[in-house]
């Protein structure tokens, strides 16, 4: 081996066991904040949703931390819907953060408070297993010490835990799909403008997140959002090792910027309806990313400010708000802080997920992240599995990921297959799907079957629309299926509209009517019963959801999960010991 490959390989080694000993000292904090009463901790955690039925089950999940003693008690939460369910774009969720908090407070003034938002009001359509509980509650390969699963928002309120002490006051703003690994004595916020928090990612990643260009007084002079490698390189954006400084979706504001971005929705401090309707809507959509840090890069210009691609169309209602927001926050600077070392995941896509817990798990196993959390698998089995029960006589294949689900004797599963939420009895499901079941909120069932590379936010006209083992549009025309049955007229024609799943009375005939659609894909299936049924898409089945049966059966699944544990180790001539041990619990 080289020289250079063993320093490389040192240097790895170095960072790995770094971040591990930082995740470590965050979960301490964060174990502190829950017991000692000085420990510095957030004042307010506020969450945004898409909608009300979001909130619902963001509501029923925080309701169940407090209830077990698991969240700081002097720390308020918000859960806060897009006003009535219309996208109004992160700037304006920022905007509707400011309003309810200047509420709580009964004062527009944000000074001495320590605020932490994380923007997490998205659909979650390219991994549609988690929309009716948020993206921000989906699973990560992590036990923690009282016997959870961990969740990506576990993990946010730990490591941002450190960062609480780290400011005097303030708001930190996250990405609900993004988990940074760092360590937050690395923060270092003066109190002025914003900080925005990146690290250093090679180009590749870079171009499909945003860039920031750091200027000579360390602040940020540019920030290329989503640029090709090309754009990256000539604005002088990459360095002579082929990485950029990303950006983490992380950034920190100072009060008096809150100040200003509420006087936006306010007069003399005073909340103002008028106002607030006229910025924070649908058709003007601000962005938090590209409408309220693009004015503070030193380099940024009015002009060009207007040209900047919105997160709904262009309109003369977002220009005229682009210059009132120029206007107000074009004095205040943007700090970029680096950190070294740091990670981030993405939780963007079903592909990734799968990735994370059948492979890339065992890049975080100094973290004490596995591929088998609570469920009663045996760590010979090659499957991945989280709060997951699979009975002896039941086979798996390859990569697959079974996620709060039993799978009964005499099921096959085949390659790269995801179980969500679901039921199997003896079924076989094909190679590279996701099957992924939901109870709705008067009592049927629908069970989703999609390719774990389908996207569901293409439209039919892109390339067909990938679906399961070819194309939504091949699936219409082998099953001479016509666009009124799967669309209202004048919808948006995507794979996430489509209603192709049937509503059923019980778990057991949604699977069979799943595996219809699969059949019917490839020329087999029954296209009668699949014509004459109830169907959803996956859109409308995660609105009609019931948030409280999914957290049910994630209860119901850890019991059955130790039921199954401790039948084994009667079975294999355990000992008591072994027994007890399955049942203990810890404290954080």
């Amino acid at each position: 081996m080289q020289k250079k490959d063993i320093f490389e390989e040192n240097k790895e080694l170095q960072s790995s066991l770094f971040l591990a000993q930082s995740y470590q000292d965050a979960w301490a904090d964060y174990g502190r904040s829950l017991k000692k009463e000085r420990f510095a901790r957030w004042d307010y955690v506020v969450l945004t949703a898409s909608n009300e039925e979001q909130v619902e089950g963001f509501r029923e999940q925080i309701k169940l931390r407090n209830d077990e003693g698991f969240l700081p008690i002097q720390t308020k939460f918000l859960i806060l819907p897009d006003p009535e369910g219309k996208r109004v774009g992160s700037g304006g969720a920022t905007l509707n953060v400011l309003r309810a908090i200047a509420e709580e407070e009964n004062s527009g003034d944000f000074s001495e408070k320590r605020i932490l938002v994380i923007h997490s009001g998205g659909d979650s359509k390219r991994v549609p297993q988690y929309s009716a509980l948020g993206k921000l509650f989906s699973p990560v390969p992590h036990k923690l010490k009282d016997g959870r699963t961990s969740t990506l928002f576990d993990e946010f309120m730990a490591e941002m835990s450190g960062v609480a002490g780290r400011i005097r006051e303030g708001m930190v703003l996250l990405s609900g799909d993004v988990l940074l690994l760092f360590n937050s004595l690395q923060i270092d916020f003066p109190g002025r403008g914003a900080a925005a928090v990146s690290f250093k990612e090679n180009v590749e990643t870079g171009k499909n997140h945003g860039v920031f260009l750091m200027g000579e007084d360390g602040n940020v002079k540019k920030f290329l959002h989503k640029q090709t490698t090309e754009t990256l390189r000539k604005q002088g954006a990459v360095n002579q090792h082929d990485a950029v400084d990303i950006d983490t979706g992380m950034v920190i504001f100072s009060t008096e910027m809150l100040n200003s971005l509420y006087s936006i929705i306010s007069s003399d401090g005073i909340f103002d309806a008028e106002k607030y309707e006229t910025y924070v809507n649908e058709r003007v959509r601000l962005s938090l990313y590209g409408d309220f840090l693009y004015p503070l890069a030193s380099d940024s210009t009015l002009k060009a400010f207007y040209e900047e691609k919105p997160e709904g169309d262009f309109c003369q209602e977002l220009t005229e708000a682009r210059k009132v927001v120029w206007e107000l926050l074009r004095p205040y600077r943007m700090k970029l802080l680096r950190l070294s070392p740091a990670k981030f995941l993405h939780f963007g896509t079903t592909r990734e997920v799968l990735k994370l817990m059948t492979e890339d798990y065992k890049k975080y196993q100094l973290l004490g992240w596995e591929n088998q959390v609570n469920s009663s698998l045996k760590s010979s089995d090659k499957i991945a599995a989280l709060n997951s029960v699979r009975s002896v006589n039941a086979e798996c294949g390859e990569d697959c990921y079974l996620e709060v689900s039993y799978v009964h004797p005499g099921s096959k599963i085949g390659n790269r297959v995801m179980l969500s939420y679901i039921d199997i009895h003896g079924e076989t499901i094909p190679d590279e799907v996701v099957l992924h079941g939901l109870k709705q909120r008067d009592d049927q069932f629908v069970v989703r079957i999609y390719g774990i590379h389908d996207n569901p936010k293409a439209a039919i006209t892109e390339n067909g629309c990938p679906f399961l083992t070819g194309t939504l549009e091949e699936f219409m025309s082998k099953n001479n299926i016509r666009e009124e049955e799967l669309w209202d007229e004048e919808e948006v024609k995507t794979l996430w509209t489509a209603k192709l799943y049937p509503v059923c009375k019980n778990i057991s005939e949604a699977v069979k009517a799943a595996l219809n659609i699969y059949n019917l894909m490839n020329g087999t299936g029954d296209i009668e019963t699949w014509r004459q049924s109830e169907r959803t898409s996956l859109c409308s089945g995660f609105v009609q959801a019931s948030p409280k049966a999914l957290i049910d059966w994630q209860t119901r699944m850890h019991e059955l999960v130790k039921m199954d544990s401790l039948e084994k180790v009667i079975r294999e001539g355990g000992t008591l010991k072994d027994a007890e041990g399955l049942l203990q619990k810890s404290d954080l």
